[in-house]
């Protein structure tokens, strides 16, 4: 366990969150100091405590994010056991949960609720579509999100099927709007002493992610389509061949155009060739362009061409796997982006560390992730300061 103070140290967060975007939340949250209290089901707990490769029974996806949390198993169906979770309540600053809309409040546990116990409570949801409107009883998943949210439709090969973000970008990107609401809430507690509700969905978070093309549409009335690695707007930006795989170039303005027609290509005369002499041009022209620029790159490996690019300052980079990043020198090495963590069961683990830094409040892995209910004791002795034989009855509930 970590003794670095954290950021976010003294809030306290009461986390009925589950499978990703919620516990990804309370991940970061946790790595900034906050005291999260993860509050399961005796019955399994997480979905994901289940899910993909084990060790001991003990699954790594749950025990990568989960971590900086302690865990109390409650059966928040049991008059024992709602009565226990609204104890824990008046000594919380932050509920979190993901259920479906109408479950909290089924379970007699929603901020209408919350707030009479305690005014202050910041109260934080996240659904698939949002807890009003047409679609809001709808089951939400992150690929689902990804559909109805637009981010499909642009992704994919140009003129090839809509395609799926390999990365659960609709989850990620909901666990940050949620931290991003739930500080906010927090701040503004802190002026006026009175918590509220933060709600996030997965569509909405997906539908923010593709604001730049819905921009195009609003000026074009246009709908925008797949186009493969090629970028919307500018030429040459996009994936290109080497000698041995594949590399991405950047040339996001005219300055940088020229730069990589001058330095890199050592053909100044294309600066002011009637198809490429400005972005609009280029980007009608963007094949021809991608010939030309392969005309060079394929004659040299890809980290090499990324090298020179490099030197004239030309956003480049190789196409990394993830064996690659795992052993590169400044992901791994220097920004100690997996660090490592001993779980109870598990042993050693690497996991991707809080990707925010800060100079004097470092974001660390607090403790490993919790075996089911392993800290009910604990938590109810300091929270609500039950002695040891009291909690000890509760641990079913």
């Amino acid at each position: 366990m970590s003794n670095t103070h954290g950021a976010l140290e003294g809030i306290r967060v009461l986390d009925l969150t589950r499978v990703l975007c919620g516990p990804y939340a309370t991940m970061f949250m946790g790595d900034m100091g906050a005291d999260i209290i993860k509050i399961e089901n005796p019955n399994g707990g997480d979905d994901t405590r289940l899910w993909g490769s084990k060790t001991g029974g003990e699954s790594f996806y749950f025990a990568s994010f989960n971590r900086s949390k302690r865990s109390i198993t409650i059966d928040l169906k049991s008059e024992k056991g709602k009565k226990l979770f609204y104890e824990m309540v008046k000594h919380a600053d932050v509920v979190i949960e993901n259920y479906r809309p109408g479950v909290t409040k089924r379970l007699g546990i929603d901020y209408d609720v919350l707030k009479e116990i305690n005014p202050g409570i910041v109260f934080a949801s996240a659904s698939g579509f949002g807890s009003e409107g047409p679609y809001a009883s709808r089951p939400g998943y992150d690929i689902v999100a990804q559909a109805m949210g637009g981010l499909m439709s642009i992704t994919g090969p140009k003129g090839g099927l809509p395609c799926k973000v390999g990365a659960s970008v609709g989850d990620v990107l909901t666990g940050l709007n949620l931290v991003i609401g739930i500080l906010a809430a927090l701040h503004n507690r802190s002026r006026t002493g009175k918590g509220q509700y933060v709600e996030v969905s997965l569509t909405n978070s997906v539908l923010s992610l593709v604001s730049t093309d819905i921009t195009e549409y609003f000026v074009t009335g246009q709908d925008m389509r797949s186009i493969g690695d090629f970028n919307a707007l500018n030429s040459p930006c996009g994936l290109f061949a080497s000698s041995d795989g594949n590399f991405v170039i950047y040339c996001g303005n005219q300055k940088l155009f020229e730069i990589f027609c001058r330095d890199v290509l050592k053909r100044p005369e294309l600066i002011v060739d009637e198809r490429f002499k400005d972005s609009e041009s280029r980007k009608k022209n963007e094949e021809a362009m991608k010939a030309i620029v392969e005309e060079w790159s394929t004659q040299h490996p890809a980290r090499e061409n990324v090298e020179v690019l490099t030197k004239y300052g030309v956003p480049a980079s190789p196409v990394q796997t993830i064996d690659e990043i795992y052993h590169d020198e400044h992901i791994a090495g220097v920004q100690e982006m997996f660090p490592h963590v001993e779980h109870p069961v598990i042993g050693d683990m690497p996991v991707v560390a809080c990707p925010i830094k800060f100079s004097d409040t470092k974001a660390v892995i607090r403790r490993p992730a919790p075996l089911l209910g392993a800290d009910t004791v604990e938590i109810l002795q300091e929270v609500l300061g039950m002695s040891a034989e009291e909690a000890q009855a509760y641990t079913a509930y």
